[in-house]
């Protein structure tokens, strides 16, 4: 991989504690969003009526907030601990902790490639911020699944570890592990949390029938082979553990006839999934998961979809609120979705990738087109009836 001479030997501060493939590493839990002032209200879902997600109990909900277009246009753009390190757990290879640069972003070292975009600090920030974004949308909700004191939870493909924090703050008596390619997590966590760095799609080291819930989130650029995943989640699961699937899908559309197929984001978005298609990834997984999940022999299958607006343009406070966060978020990582998969995996030049974003960044800040993306939740369960 071509690096950025001038940084290939940098790399973040070295995990504080781990065997080979784990750590406990990064820096204090803190979440930096753009447009600090709003920072309140999303982290207190509770400040703004969050939208109708209907009854989750209820087995394949819709969920159809209002995201009519506004008439007005908006011109608007100490329980914790580190965890002890002992003789056993202090060395960690060079190759998992390290980073590799390229066209000025920093990517994971472990695995090279394997996964296609950076993990530098703007793009924790940006990962943070659709947290965020995430959590006002549903109301402060980290899940839809119909958890009951779970006691083993899994995150997979963890980032930030932010997910997995607030689960672990949710659920003190539950044992939260989330595992990564990135050691960018923090170091100071609830005693109940800690990373795993390890490739999700290896094969998992977990016991069968340990664990209540199995968590995905933002993965379907990611994963390759979705009925390994959902097999092995089975696996771990215990009789009547729940998985859960929390995606966005970029494919934009548009309810008014304010988009048309020349809408710079729309094209970005064909290009991306082109890409990805040629390193086997199917970015169109959250349409085919929820065969999967039968397919692996999950039951009560339970799919909830609602529409995000890009760009503020909605009447609804809540969705106005969120369209906003969700356009940023898609703003600030133009060049962090775009720079891997079109120069690796289309071949262009980033002078070429460059051009083409100026385009979209136009279009994303165009207040006349009520273009939105769609946000995926898929709950299934292991039958009780199922053997250990």
């Amino acid at each position: 991989m071509a690096g950025d001479p001038s940084s290939a030997n940098q790399q973040s501060s070295p995990p504080t504690a781990g065997v080979t493939g784990a750590a406990v590493v990064g820096a204090p839990h803190t979440i930096a969003v753009p447009g600090s002032s709003s920072l309140a209200k999303i982290l207190n879902p509770s400040a703004a009526s969050p939208p109708q997600v209907g009854d989750a109990s209820s087995p394949g909900d819709a969920i159809e907030p209002d995201i009519s277009a506004d008439d007005i246009e908006d011109d608007a753009d100490d329980g914790y601990e580190s965890e002890g390190v002992s003789d056993a757990t202090t060395s960690i290879s060079s190759s998992i902790r390290d980073f590799t640069w390229e066209n000025n972003r920093r990517y994971h070292k472990y695995k090279e490639g394997r996964y296609s975009f950076p993990n530098d600090e703007p793009e924790q920030e940006r990962e943070d911020m659709r947290h965020a974004m995430v959590l006002h949308l549903c109301g402060g909700r980290l899940h839809f699944a119909p958890l009951e004191n779970p006691q083993g939870i899994l995150d997979v493909g963890t980032g930030t570890g932010i997910w997995a924090i607030d689960m672990g703050d949710e659920y003190p008596s539950a044992e939260v592990t989330g595992i990564d390619l990135s050691p960018i997590q923090p170091d100071w966590v609830p005693p109940n949390v800690r990373f795993i760095i390890d490739d999700g799609e290896a094969p998992w080291l977990t016991p069968p029938s340990s664990l209540d819930y199995v968590h995905f989130r933002n993965m379907a650029f990611v994963i390759k082979d979705w009925p390994k995943m959902f097999a092995q989640a089975f696996t771990a699961l215990k009789p009547g553990g729940w998985i859960e699937l929390q995606d966005l899908k970029f494919d934009y559309s548009c309810d008014d006839g304010t988009m048309t197929e020349d809408y710079g984001p729309l094209k970005m978005s064909h290009l991306i999934h082109e890409a990805l298609a040629r390193f086997g990834v199917d970015t169109h997984s959250a349409d085919l998961n929820p065969e999967r999940a039968e397919a692996a022999g999950f039951v009560d299958l339970r799919h909830s979809v609602i529409k995000l607006p890009v760009g503020p343009w909605a009447r609804d406070k809540t969705m106005k609120t969120v369209g906003l966060y969700n356009r940023s978020s898609i703003y600030d990582g133009l060049h962090a979705i775009t720079m891997g998969p079109l120069t690796r995996g289309l071949k262009w030049s980033s002078e070429e990738v460059e051009v083409f974003l100026s385009g979209v960044r136009k279009d994303l800040m165009d207040t006349r087109i009520h273009s939105y993306i769609t946000w995926h939740s898929i709950c299934a369960q292991k039958p009780l009836s199922a053997s250990r």
